[in-house]
């Protein structure tokens, strides 16, 4: 029984790692509103090495519209500016020679709508690994009943896997779901 339980639980851990990188990939998918994770892909040409934005600046927002990006090295403000340029992010940054701001435009319908497509693709990328896991979690309990393990035992930790997968699956829709919602208010 205690193998069950072995399988269980790598699955449930397996499980959570693909929400919450579900979560971290909704959350780069812009939604109208400034937020740093939105630079977080961009890589500054720092002394010859691409290195991420967050390593050469600290990056905040002033309000619901505008990032402010700070360089620790005021030598880094073009670099910083072009590499955000070259992301081709939709973003025009704006450099006072102190520090960069970024005025996030406000989302056409066309956009919005392409971006929801987005957060649902991720979603359904989610539930995929999720169904997967669950494939492989099937298969290891079949292995324990070929080597003598109980059929009630068996069937109980098919049933159990099954309502994990369940419960993961209404999740992903859940976050699916609260990303659209936030893209779709104007």
């Amino acid at each position: 029984m205690s193998d069950i339980k072995t399988v269980l639980d790598s699955s449930k851990v397996m499980m959570d790692k693909a929400i919450a990188h579900l979560e971290s990939e909704l959350q780069k998918v812009r939604a109208g509103k400034a937020n740093p994770v939105m630079l977080e892909n961009v890589l500054v040409d720092y002394y010859g090495s691409k290195v991420p934005l967050s390593n050469t600046a600290s990056v905040n927002t002033q309000d619901s519209r505008t990032l402010v990006i700070q360089p620790w090295e005021k030598s880094m403000l073009t670099p910083i500016e072009k590499a955000i340029q070259m992301a081709n992010l939709g973003f025009n940054p704006q450099n006072d020679g102190v520090i960069i701001r970024i005025v996030v435009p406000p989302l056409t319908e066309e956009r919005r709508k392409d971006l929801t497509k987005t957060a649902k693709s991720l979603g359904e990328d989610a539930k995929i690994a999720i169904r997967n896991l669950r494939k492989d979690a099937m298969e290891q309990i079949k292995k324990l009943q070929k080597n003598g393990l109980p059929e009630d035992a068996a069937k109980d930790g098919e049933n159990k896997t099954q309502q994990l997968t369940d419960n993961c699956i209404s999740k992903v829709d859940k976050h699916v779901e609260q990303k659209e919602k936030e893209i779709m208010t104007v």
